[in-house]
């Protein structure tokens, strides 16, 4: 009877695509409904900010966008995380999912294969998210002279080159290898604890969410600094190089402008953007790998249990 109620057994008729479905919903969700904290992290790392954009805080920064810069700007760029989320998070859990039950043979509570799985599906879905992050984070910036993502992606194109898209991609790489695999690890581990017998419940997965992207956010701030300002290129750094290329350039250009301190500025916003991001993300997935689950274990109990009939002897006239 337990076999038949827990869902992350899927049904034989079960294909990658459930995984995918649910991972793209949830990635489009999770981006989505944080966005404007995401706008607010990305303000608060500019590392000479103009006086008009220098924040005390997060609610600060998010009063003083809403206020002289309208609502809508706390969405500039939501597009371009729409387009690339919902294909980057179908490939990420879909490889997750499958490398975590090749490596584990199946087991429950195997956090090496957690740790691997995670590690994996991440370089799959930063080299389809890196450059919609590059396009976003331009947008986000104070004073963007950009007028759609469209618009900022080809000019980007255009005077920079196609490298401009990956230029924070080892740098990328290097924060959510590690941010992936403690977020992995930690979920699995409070599923683990609070969920043992892995069955659909809201609320474990959201705690369990929640606490994993608080955990992993914290520990890779410095990364996510350096990342950052690597994709903006902020004007203020140019002053001195043409460009801000690597990762040891990045480390060394925000301790010259922010000292050491600078490796963790926007950290409130970033723990309270991924936290309840990442709650969402889970839960989002969850829930759309439960109800397909369902769905299709229905469809596979109707087929067993309709009889087959013979068709009728035709009886010649």
């Amino acid at each position: 009877m337990e076999e038949d109620d827990d869902y992350e057994s899927l049904p034989p008729s079960s294909t990658m695509t459930t995984h995918m479905v649910a991972g793209a919903a949830a990635g489009v969700m999770e981006h989505c409904v944080m966005y404007p904290v995401d706008c607010v992290k990305t303000r608060m790392q500019s590392l000479v900010p103009d006086p008009k954009a220098n924040y005390r805080s997060m609610l600060d920064a998010l009063t003083k966008i809403v206020r002289y810069e309208g609502i809508r700007n706390t969405l500039r760029g939501i597009s371009a995380v729409i387009s690339g989320a919902g294909p980057a998070h179908a490939m990420y859990f879909a490889c997750y999912e499958k490398i975590k039950k090749v490596i584990s043979g199946g087991q429950q509570g195997n956090h090496f294969a957690n740790g691997v799985a995670g590690c994996v599906s991440t370089l799959l879905h930063d080299l389809v998210m890196n450059p919609a992050d590059v396009v976003k984070q331009r947008m986000q910036v104070y004073g963007s002279p950009y007028r759609t993502c469209m618009h900022c992606g080809k000019v980007i194109l255009k005077k920079e080159g196609m490298t401009a898209f990956y230029r924070s991609f080892t740098t990328q790489l290097a924060m959510n290898i590690p941010f992936q695999a403690i977020h992995f690890m930690t979920y699995e581990v409070m599923q683990d604890t609070l969920n043992h017998d892995r069955r659909y419940n809201p609320q474990t997965h959201m705690i369990s969410g929640a606490l994993a992207g608080a955990v992993a956010a914290a520990t890779t701030m410095p990364l996510d600094v350096c990342k950052t300002l690597l994709n903006t290129q902020e004007q203020c750094a140019k002053k001195r190089v043409t460009c801000i290329s690597g990762m040891s350039s990045a480390f060394r250009t925000v301790y010259e402008f922010q000292g050491f301190l600078g490796y963790f500025r926007g950290l409130q916003a970033r723990v309270v953007y991924q936290a309840p991001a990442t709650a969402i993300s889970w839960s989002v997935y969850e829930f759309f790998k439960y109800i397909i689950t369902e769905h299709q274990k229905k469809d596979d109990s109707h087929f067993l249990a309709t009889p087959i009939h013979a068709s009728p002897a035709v009886v010649p006239r």
